[in-house]
């Protein structure tokens, strides 16, 4: 009977950050729109490095990747934590940065 308890308990740790993964990669597919958007509005050119990773969300290429997305979701929880809160003066400069990570990890984690 105790084993099952722990079975049970992993699936649920499971099931819990597999949501919290699908929020991330939801909420980060929303941020890449925004990204091009403003570009878009900028009258500028996306940066290769910054599209690939738009791109990478955008083409939901994290689902036949497998470790991708948690190694993006790791990166994000230090920027978060790293980087200043984001205010309307540097909030594009930020989003761009962040995206710009993005494709430095994917191209050193091997994902690219």
């Amino acid at each position: 009977m105790r084993g099952k308890d722990v079975v049970e308990r992993y699936k649920e740790h499971i099931r819990h950050e597999q949501q919290v993964l699908e929020e991330y990669a939801g909420h980060e597919i929303e941020w890449a729109d925004d990204l091009l958007l403003w570009y878009r509005v900028r009258k500028r050119e996306i940066p290769d490095d910054e599209y690939r990773a738009v791109a990478f969300f955008k083409n939901k290429e994290f689902l036949r990747k497998r470790g991708s997305l948690t190694l993006l979701y790791s990166m994000y929880s230090r920027m978060t934590v790293e980087l200043p809160e984001p205010t309307p003066e540097i909030a594009f400069d930020l989003l761009a940065f962040r995206f710009r990570m993005y494709a430095a990890a994917l191209k050193q984690g091997g994902y690219d």
